[in-house]
């Protein structure tokens, strides 16, 4: 998904690690981060430049402070903190921009293991102007959501169905 979009001469915005995820592949602008405070400062800024393609970010304290170590309260609080901030994220965005929301795999911090533990991931779409309340239910693959991303983008979807219509 990220050659198809970089290659259309899209941007690909990377905040967080995943330019190291994708070994910076088919990625215009690599933003490392130093925590979730600094990936949300980073999206907002990015929103306001106008960019034209892909923001993608993870916001790895999630994962790597909490999830991972079984620190529950620190987990609810990152939640809490995001929760806090997303109004923020919203208010900058314009009015065809569409963010979603997802987990790369469940790690759920209250189970005995510290490895992965949900076979589901969440996804959240907002926008401006989409229909609210839509259930995409349970999806088949992952791939969905990046087939709805090129669908958006008007390129071609590698794998995966997009859920696009759902919401449009």
């Amino acid at each position: 998904m990220l050659d198809v979009i970089s290659e259309s001469g899209k941007d690909v915005i990377s905040i967080g690690k995943i330019g190291d995820l994708f070994v910076e592949r088919g990625i215009t602008k690599s933003i490392k981060t130093k925590g979730n405070e600094d990936g949300i400062n980073r999206i907002i800024e990015e929103i306001n430049q106008d960019t034209k393609g892909l923001i993608f970010t993870n916001l790895v304290d999630f994962d790597m402070l909490y999830g991972h170590r079984n620190n529950i309260d620190g987990y609810a609080r990152a939640l809490e903190y995001f929760d806090n901030r997303l109004p923020e994220i919203i208010n900058n965005m314009k009015e065809t921009d569409l963010l979603i929301i997802t987990s790369d795999h469940g790690n759920d911090p209250s189970t005995p293991s510290t490895d992965h533990s949900r076979e589901y991931t969440p996804i959240l779409v907002y926008g401006k102007n989409i229909k609210q309340n839509v259930n995409l239910g349970t999806r088949q693959t992952y791939a969905d959501i990046s087939a709805t991303i090129l669908e958006i983008l008007g390129l071609e979807i590698l794998i995966g169905e997009s859920f696009y219509s759902q919401f449009k």
